[in-house]
């Protein structure tokens, strides 16, 4: 029993380590998809044997819980303590988000790689895309990017980091990722090429804005629910476009000219 109580204890630590739910890294991918190029279309149906983008959404958060892929533990976020920014924070010996998106991207931006080395790559970025713009996945590192820091939802004690990860999402609209899509991925040109300006630097820097935000809004053992859903529900939605529409600005960038 003790043993059972031990394992079960790991594997919830190692679910909330995660960046968005299933379905927020889903939402994210089905955006993308919407705004990729007939010809980068192709060539990653052709490089993912005929799968989409959600097919491999949620890939990475397994594997970096594989001895093969341990390496990748900590390439889903990047730990900034209260005082410290964005630009000075402390970079953990084996990376961060920010460094492996950016070498992730490049390798495929240069070229030149085995099918198997580019398919791994593409599916990295494809799901570290996502936790980029997941506000909890540029939090504290003294409270483990949230996992220690308690709060109330609606009666239920849980973590800040699970209620960004997949609570407050499903709370916001009780949608599937399709609906999700259709529902918020409603852009204008000019609105879609304001989101894609910048680089990895700059999107993960305003994703740790949000962050703080997120962090005065949320003070541990704070009683929040309905006002609180309310006022993020927008931010939840802004993110998922600004992860998607960026994913797709990326790809196209690499498979367009090919």
């Amino acid at each position: 029993m003790k043993y059972f109580i031990t394992t079960v204890s790991t594997l919830l630590l190692a679910l909330q380590c995660f960046g968005w739910s299933q379905k927020g890294h889903d939402t994210t991918c089905a955006i993308a998809e919407n705004h990729l190029t007939t010809k980068t279309k192709s060539c990653l149906m052709a490089l993912l044997d005929g799968k989409s983008l959600i097919y491999w959404s949620n890939w990475l958060d397994n594997a970096s819980n594989t001895p093969e892929y341990a390496y990748t533990k900590t390439w889903h976020y990047k730990n900034i303590d209260e005082g410290q920014t964005f630009d000075n924070a402390p970079i953990a010996e084996t990376g961060n988000i920010e460094i492996a998106l950016t070498e992730q991207v490049d390798k495929l931006m240069h070229g030149g790689l085995a099918k198997a080395d580019e398919q791994l790559a593409l599916k990295m970025v494809i799901h570290l895309m996502g936790d980029l713009h997941q506000p909890m996945h540029l939090g504290h590192k003294s409270d483990r990017g949230g996992n220690q820091h308690m709060v109330t939802f609606f009666n239920r004690q849980c973590n800040l980091h699970e209620l960004w990860d997949g609570i407050l999402v499903e709370s916001a609209h009780k949608w599937s990722h399709g609906e999700w899509c259709e529902e918020i991925d409603r852009l204008t040109i000019d609105q879609i090429k304001e989101i894609e300006q910048g680089n990895i630097h700059e999107w993960g820097s305003q994703t740790y804005e949000i962050c703080k935000e997120v962090y005065a809004d949320s003070p541990v053992d704070s009683k929040l629910s309905y006002s609180y859903v309310a006022k993020w529900t927008p931010v939840i939605e802004q993110q998922f476009i600004r992860g998607g529409v960026r994913l797709a600005y990326i790809l196209n960038s690499i498979y367009d000219n090919k």
